[in-house]
């Protein structure tokens, strides 16, 4: 039994979204404002807080105009079930999925239909107005001659968290008319939750007494002393309670013979105690539930007795210490609860906060494992679910590629709003399945930052790698500062142009303005029939598999040095190779002989453009590529960036507009696929 998907409407920036879930761990990502902490905090007003109550700020910028919409037509005396129906609400729907052999136990309560296929229980919980509440949400207001949007969302700030209230229910998946209303303890009783935030205030000093991971140890006491089933950390809780009261007593005592050898200097104010006065005593009293956060101190072995405080570790250290001991807590709260939860779904925001890389991979790697661990020490199964949001590439690289959720932010011209979309149903069908396993294997091996970037370039190889830093700040010099593309946040990905074609798809998915830059790589049949590199002015074909798939498979170098602009651009894709420095010149095969072409100042070429043209091919043959990189990008100035890469990369650094679609039959033949 899991807790199968979560699906949310018009809370925040989620309009309209519907996550998968994985079994055990699933991984969020997505660049900064794409809906990852508004996911994490309406799951947590459900399953979590006291109550579940929202605000106006809570409704989704695409609900104003419903709820302009509703007043008007109350103003204009519709009926209140018409004004029901415009008033938006804020929607979360959790599906839950069983098996055969899987007891249903609380479930039980949420499976209305009769299909014995079926094995879905579906619970929704929407907020909205409350019965016999449209008066009260609009009083004030309906007499009013002109009441502006900005007077009606004033008063709706104030009335909505008082106005408006949960209703929960369970749904039939197969007929979304039968219902039946469930109470939010049963469900969650049924869902058990934990959340871990980003904000878990490691480096806050501002108060000489907070002590984060105490008040998490405290939370583990409370729950032992509360749990008798939980024998060992029931037993050790009420010893540490009972050495408590022990120590408390000794105070006392100690302290009253202190008090009483004081009383004959207290005569010498004019009062000594009679036999008919009550005698002065003091209590002593500890709080044992509070002495963990408030008098304990974590401190760190050390030398020579010397142990250090917890201030005194890295915030890395601090920080997985302080989640390890967080997941144990939700797990003791799931042993001390009776009857025990169908499953206990954990959101853990940024684990990578102040953790290096190799932590961050060895975390979400071990994540699982740490749950089977806890679950082990009772013989029993923890039905954990975590759900991991992240800003962190080698966090996402570690987790399984169909465990990643893409949360994209994007303007919807309908609503007005941001959605978000889910990478393993958006890449679903997509490709060959080759392509498809090479895509997971790449991404799951190759520490890539695709997820988190707002622009890419994909290139061929490491002669292209090690320059780019340098080209980019070339080409910046002279752009205005919005065209600048060092200030734009840019994945580069080294693919080759044998398999960058195979990343178009998750490009497209991913919707990012991407840079491809690639090799005419032209080639010839030499006497032997076999195909072979070659100057491009003696190719025939092109041996580079992305611009065949670009293209066409027959395309030739001569074709390819006739393609207009416009057929270099689809969506937000621009392909890049090389082509003549000027009309009429000589064109590189790949960069180090493009390179040279456009730099005869550094590689004197003589003879005819084909000449020089044979000549680069020749010395680009002799060249070790990284030597080649590495020599003018460190050593040597004031070379010219070619001609093919600068207008990609001054491509790339434009604002983000609407692509340019060509069709395809307007297209000349001869480059058409």
């Amino acid at each position: 039994m899991q807790l199968h998907k979560i699906s949310v409407k018009n809370f925040r920036l989620l309009h309209d979204v519907e996550v998968l879930l994985e079994p055990r761990t699933t991984v969020i990502v997505g660049r900064n404002n794409c809906g990852k902490t508004s996911l994490t905090e309406v799951v947590k007003r459900l399953l979590h807080d006291k109550t579940a109550v929202f605000r106006l700020e809570d409704f989704a910028f695409c609900c104003h105009n419903k709820f302009w919409e509703a007043f008007l037509a109350f103003k204009n005396a519709a009926e209140e079930q018409d004004v029901r129906l415009l008033l938006p609400s804020i929607e979360i729907k959790l599906t839950f999925t069983y098996g055969p052999a899987d007891p249903l136990g609380l479930l039980s309560e949420f499976v209305i239909d009769l299909d014995p296929d079926c094995s879905e229980a579906v619970v929704v919980g929407r907020y909205t107005l409350k019965p016999a509440m449209m008066t009260s949400l609009f009083a004030g207001l309906e007499d009013t001659e002109a009441t502006g949007k900005d007077e009606l969302f004033r008063l709706l700030r104030e009335r909505i968290p008082n106005l408006f209230g949960l209703d929960l229910f369970a749904v039939d998946p197969n007929d979304a008319t039968n219902t039946k209303a469930i109470e939010l303890s049963l469900l969650r009783s049924l869902a058990a939750s934990g959340f871990i935030s980003a904000q878990r205030g490691l480096d806050d000093e501002s108060k000489e007494d907070r002590v984060v991971i105490g008040k998490v140890l405290e939370n583990l006491f409370m729950t032992a002393k509360n749990n008798p089933a939980d024998a060992a950390s029931h037993e050790m809780a009420k010893e540490l309670e009972g050495a408590v009261h022990e120590i408390q007593d000794k105070i006392g005592t100690d302290f009253n013979s202190k008090l009483n050898a004081l009383m004959p200097a207290l005569s010498l104010f004019g009062h000594y105690p009679t036999a008919g006065d009550s005698t002065l005593l003091t209590e002593t009293t500890l709080n044992v539930d509070k002495l963990l956060t408030n008098h304990t101190r974590v401190r760190y072995s050390g030398v020579n007795g010397i142990h250090l405080p917890e201030t005194y570790n890295g915030l890395g250290a601090r920080n997985i210490i302080l989640i390890l001991l967080q997941l144990r807590q939700f797990f003791k709260q799931y042993l001390a609860m009776e009857p025990k939860p169908a499953v206990q779904v954990v959101f853990i925001e940024e684990p990578e906060v102040h953790l290096h890389p190799q932590m961050q991979e060895v975390f979400i790697r071990k994540l699982s494992e740490i749950a089977d661990l806890f679950g082990e020490e009772h013989k029993l199964l923890w039905p954990a679910q975590f759900v991991v949001s992240t800003h962190s590439s080698h966090v996402a690289n570690e987790a399984r590629f169909d465990a990643i959720r893409y949360f994209l932010a994007k303007l919807d011209a309908e609503h007005g709003s941001l959605k978000t979309t889910d990478l393993r149903k958006g890449l679903t069908g997509k490709g060959t399945p080759e392509e498809q396993e090479f895509l997971h294997q790449y991404m799951t091996l190759t520490r890539c930052d695709l997820f988190f970037a707002d622009n890419a370039i994909l290139i061929e190889g490491t002669t292209e790698r090690l320059l780019l830093p340098k080209i980019i700040e070339m080409i910046d010099v002279g752009q205005p500062a919005g065209k600048k593309l060092k200030s734009q946040y840019l994945s580069i990905m080294e693919v080759g142009g044998a398999y960058a074609h195979m990343f178009f798809d998750l490009l497209d998915f991913l919707e990012l303005r991407t840079l491809i830059v690639t090799d005419l790589d032209s080639v010839r049949q030499n006497d032997a029939k076999k195909w072979v590199g070659c100057p491009v002015h003696l190719g025939s074909k092109t041996s580079n598999a992305c611009l065949k798939s670009w293209f066409h498979a027959e395309v030739t170098p001569d074709q390819l040095l006739l393609v207009p602009d416009e057929y270099k651009i689809v969506d937000k894709k621009r392909i890049a190779y090389q082509i003549p420095e000027a009309d009429g010149l000589a064109c590189g095969r790949s960069f180090e002989d493009a390179f040279m072409l456009a730099n005869t100042a550094l590689f004197p070429l003589v003879g005819t453009e084909t000449e020089k043209a044979q000549t680069a091919w020749d010395n680009a043959k002799d060249e070790k590529k990284s030597e080649f990189a590495l020599r003018h990008a460190l050593r040597v100035e004031n070379w010219t960036v070619p001609r093919y890469i600068r207008e990609g990369i001054v491509w790339l650094a434009e604002p983000d507009t609407p692509p340019l679609i060509v069709a395809a039959e307007a297209a000349p033949a001869d480059i058409a696929a």
